[in-house]
């Protein structure tokens, strides 16, 4: 008896033991953690994106679904105010992915404008360069502006709190010799600065996404909506002092313009925590491109993200594991 006693107590011992540790090959994350099956892999992933009513969110959304559909993973999108926000939760290892702007990127990494007290953010790595951001100063025909120039006096919605648009809008008008002295500035997301065009609250706004926005689009459906232009010899001069600016245009049609609209535009990064497994941000890689077409299908703007550039030119190094995958994929 004492001999089965024994045994048993030992099986009982052995399955708590069991019970309390961590599976193999469990990853920590400030999202929560969990493997795969890969070693140092982590099945709880979430991307921060931005606005629900931006194509981050939208991208995101079909990218999580993507994730967790194809690798198993317990994937989510954390809506948020963008790029600068989403910088910063990265850095704290709240989320595991997030999408931002190149100039938001570039100076958090080299610890400038509005990361000078906090210091630069050397940790960061890229996955991929996405798509261009077009920046597009919305008004309505009625309040006659039809430069940048005539911001001056206006009230402008200059982006949500710690968004890209905001940082973004900023550049813009100083490279114009336009300071928030010369315009009421007014902090707001997407959706709020078109409800506040709609009542008549503001009077322009920038709004810097993919084309096309569908805040944007749906301003057009009760109101005659202009985009005011920035010329080719302005963004040369913005480019000069931020080289992430690249001449642009909205192409005819996209908001029922007859002609392109010349602009600026900024490249899209996603990025990745530095202290994923190589191993696993290789998977992420491989696996958003050989689904590109369903985060195409979700957004237009997806439709210019290539897989031959994702790897070029970008404001912060690859993640190992991505190069990884673009090494094998373009077979370098």
């Amino acid at each position: 008896m004492k001999k089965w006693v024994s045994s048993v107590l030992s099986m009982l011992l052995a399955l708590m033991a069991i019970g309390c540790s961590s599976p193999a090959g469990t990853g920590v994350s400030g999202s929560g953690s969990g493997g795969t099956g890969g070693a140092g892999e982590q099945a709880f992933l979430t991307i921060a994106t931005g606005g629900s009513s931006g194509p981050y969110y939208t991208i995101g959304g079909a990218l999580a679904k993507v994730y967790k559909d194809k690798l198993g993973y317990n994937a989510s999108v954390q809506s948020t105010g963008a790029s600068v926000e989403n910088v910063n939760l990265l850095k704290a290892k709240k989320v595991d992915m997030a999408f931002a702007m190149s100039d938001v990127v570039t100076f958090a990494y080299n610890g400038e404008e509005g990361f000078k007290e906090s210091g630069a953010i050397k940790e960061l790595r890229a996955m991929a360069g996405l798509y261009l951001n077009y920046v597009q100063i919305i008004t309505l025909k009625d309040r006659n502006i039809k430069s940048v120039a005539d911001l001056k006096g206006k009230r402008v919605g200059v982006g949500a709190p710690n968004s890209g648009v905001e940082v973004n809008a900023r550049m813009v008008l100083a490279g114009h010799g336009i300071t928030y002295d010369d315009i009421t500035p007014d902090y707001l997301s997407y959706a709020e600065a078109v409800e506040q065009l709609k009542n008549n609250a503001i009077d322009a706004a920038f709004v810097t996404s993919g084309l096309p926005n569908a805040t944007v689009l749906d301003l057009m459906t009760t109101a005659d909506v202009e985009i005011v232009p920035i010329q080719s010899a302005d963004v040369d001069k913005l480019a000069a002092t931020y080289p992430f600016f690249v001449k642009a245009e909205i192409p005819a049609g996209i908001y029922n313009n007859d002609q392109p609209i010349p602009t600026a535009a900024i490249r899209n990064v996603m990025l990745v925590r530095s202290d994923l497994s190589e191993e696993q941000v290789y998977s992420l890689t491989k696996t958003f491109f050989e689904n590109l077409q369903t985060l195409q299908e979700a957004h237009n703007a997806a439709k210019n993200i290539s897989q031959e550039e994702a790897g070029k030119n970008l404001v912060v190094p690859l993640h190992p594991g991505a190069e990884k995958y673009y090494n094998e994929a373009l077979g370098k």
